[in-house]
Protein backbone atom coordinates (compact mmCIF):
# COMPACT_ATOMS: atom_id res chain seq x y z
CA UNK A 1 0.00 0.00 0.00
CA UNK A 2 1.52 3.56 -1.11
CA UNK A 3 -0.42 6.86 -0.71
CA UNK A 4 1.34 9.57 -2.69
CA UNK A 5 0.31 13.76 -2.03
CA UNK A 6 0.51 16.10 -4.36
CA UNK A 7 -1.00 19.37 -5.73
CA UNK A 8 0.60 21.44 -2.69
CA UNK A 9 1.87 25.34 -2.76
CA UNK A 10 1.35 28.55 -1.92
CA UNK A 11 -1.78 30.52 -1.85
CA UNK A 12 -3.12 34.22 -0.81
CA UNK A 13 -5.72 34.14 1.86
CA UNK A 14 -9.24 33.75 -0.02
CA UNK A 15 -7.39 31.40 -2.40
CA UNK A 16 -7.93 28.15 -3.54
CA UNK A 17 -5.90 25.20 -3.70
CA UNK A 18 -6.64 20.64 -4.62
CA UNK A 19 -4.74 18.26 -3.00
CA UNK A 20 -4.71 14.99 -4.61
CA UNK A 21 -3.66 11.60 -3.40
CA UNK A 22 -2.39 8.76 -5.49
CA UNK A 23 -3.14 5.59 -4.02
CA UNK A 24 -1.36 1.90 -5.09
CA UNK A 25 -1.89 -1.11 -3.59
CA UNK A 26 -5.22 -0.75 -2.81
CA UNK A 27 -8.45 0.79 -4.09
CA UNK A 28 -9.97 3.98 -2.69
CA UNK A 29 -13.55 2.96 -2.85
CA UNK A 30 -12.85 0.37 -0.47
CA UNK A 31 -11.78 1.95 3.01
CA UNK A 32 -11.46 5.06 5.23
CA UNK A 33 -9.59 7.72 3.49
CA UNK A 34 -8.34 10.60 5.13
CA UNK A 35 -6.80 14.30 5.16
CA UNK A 36 -4.90 15.22 8.03
CA UNK A 37 -2.19 18.30 8.22
CA UNK A 38 0.16 19.31 11.15
CA UNK A 39 1.48 23.02 11.18
CA UNK A 40 4.81 24.02 13.25
CA UNK A 41 4.87 23.59 16.47
CA UNK A 42 1.36 21.62 16.49
CA UNK A 43 0.14 18.10 16.93
CA UNK A 44 -1.21 16.54 13.27
CA UNK A 45 -5.17 16.72 13.63
CA UNK A 46 -7.86 15.41 10.94
CA UNK A 47 -9.09 17.67 8.50
CA UNK A 48 -11.53 15.92 6.33
CA UNK A 49 -12.63 11.87 6.20
CA UNK A 50 -14.29 9.87 3.38
CA UNK A 51 -15.69 5.99 3.95
CA UNK A 52 -16.16 3.40 2.13
CA UNK A 53 -19.71 4.57 0.97
CA UNK A 54 -18.18 7.94 0.07
CA UNK A 55 -20.25 9.41 3.09
CA UNK A 56 -18.13 12.49 4.50
CA UNK A 57 -16.94 14.06 7.80
CA UNK A 58 -15.28 17.19 8.15
CA UNK A 59 -13.35 18.58 11.32
CA UNK A 60 -14.54 22.28 12.64
CA UNK A 61 -11.35 24.09 10.54
CA UNK A 62 -12.48 22.39 7.27
CA UNK A 63 -16.43 22.70 7.68
CA UNK A 64 -17.93 24.93 4.72
CA UNK A 65 -14.91 25.35 2.93
CA UNK A 66 -13.14 21.87 1.94
CA UNK A 67 -13.98 19.57 0.27
CA UNK A 68 -12.89 15.64 0.02
CA UNK A 69 -13.81 13.29 -2.59
CA UNK A 70 -12.60 10.37 -4.16
CA UNK A 71 -12.25 9.44 -7.64
CA UNK A 72 -12.45 5.64 -8.66
CA UNK A 73 -11.39 5.26 -11.86
CA UNK A 74 -7.77 7.59 -11.24
CA UNK A 75 -7.61 6.03 -7.56
CA UNK A 76 -7.39 8.88 -6.35
CA UNK A 77 -8.40 10.94 -3.19
CA UNK A 78 -8.86 14.76 -3.57
CA UNK A 79 -9.06 17.38 -1.06
CA UNK A 80 -10.42 21.00 -2.61
CA UNK A 81 -9.52 23.79 0.02
CA UNK A 82 -11.50 27.23 -0.68
CA UNK A 83 -11.57 30.19 1.33
CA UNK A 84 -7.66 29.87 2.67
CA UNK A 85 -6.60 31.60 5.57
CA UNK A 86 -3.16 31.66 6.63
CA UNK A 87 -4.03 29.50 9.81
CA UNK A 88 -4.30 26.28 7.13
CA UNK A 89 -0.72 26.42 6.54
CA UNK A 90 0.65 23.47 7.13
CA UNK A 91 2.27 19.80 5.94
CA UNK A 92 -0.67 18.04 4.67
CA UNK A 93 -1.02 13.89 4.85
CA UNK A 94 -3.60 11.16 3.14
CA UNK A 95 -3.47 8.42 5.00
CA UNK A 96 -5.59 5.26 4.94
CA UNK A 97 -7.36 2.92 7.19
CA UNK A 98 -8.30 -0.54 5.89
CA UNK A 99 -11.25 -0.85 7.51
CA UNK A 100 -15.15 -0.26 5.49
CA UNK A 101 -17.01 2.09 7.30
CA UNK A 102 -19.02 5.82 6.91
CA UNK A 103 -17.36 9.15 7.10
CA UNK A 104 -18.19 9.25 10.44
CA UNK A 105 -16.15 5.90 11.47
CA UNK A 106 -13.65 6.98 9.32
CA UNK A 107 -13.18 9.81 11.85
CA UNK A 108 -13.45 7.93 14.80
CA UNK A 109 -10.91 5.96 13.57
CA UNK A 110 -8.74 8.95 13.11
CA UNK A 111 -6.03 7.39 15.50
CA UNK A 112 -5.71 4.31 13.88
CA UNK A 113 -4.96 5.66 10.31
CA UNK A 114 -1.93 2.91 9.18
CA UNK A 115 -0.60 3.82 6.02
CA UNK A 116 0.69 7.66 5.14
CA UNK A 117 2.16 9.78 2.38
CA UNK A 118 4.84 12.01 2.92
CA UNK A 119 3.09 15.46 2.71
CA UNK A 120 2.60 18.00 0.69
CA UNK A 121 3.18 21.92 1.99
CA UNK A 122 0.55 24.10 2.10
CA UNK A 123 1.35 27.67 2.91
CA UNK A 124 -0.77 30.52 3.16
CA UNK A 125 -0.04 34.28 2.92
CA UNK A 126 -2.16 36.90 4.27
Amino acid sequence: VVVEESGGGSAQAGGSLTLACHASGYTVTSYCLGWFRQAPGKEREGVAFIGADASTTYTDSAKGRFTISKDRAKNTLYLQMNSLQPEDTAMYYCATYLSYGSGHYCYEQRDDYNYWGQGTQVTVSE
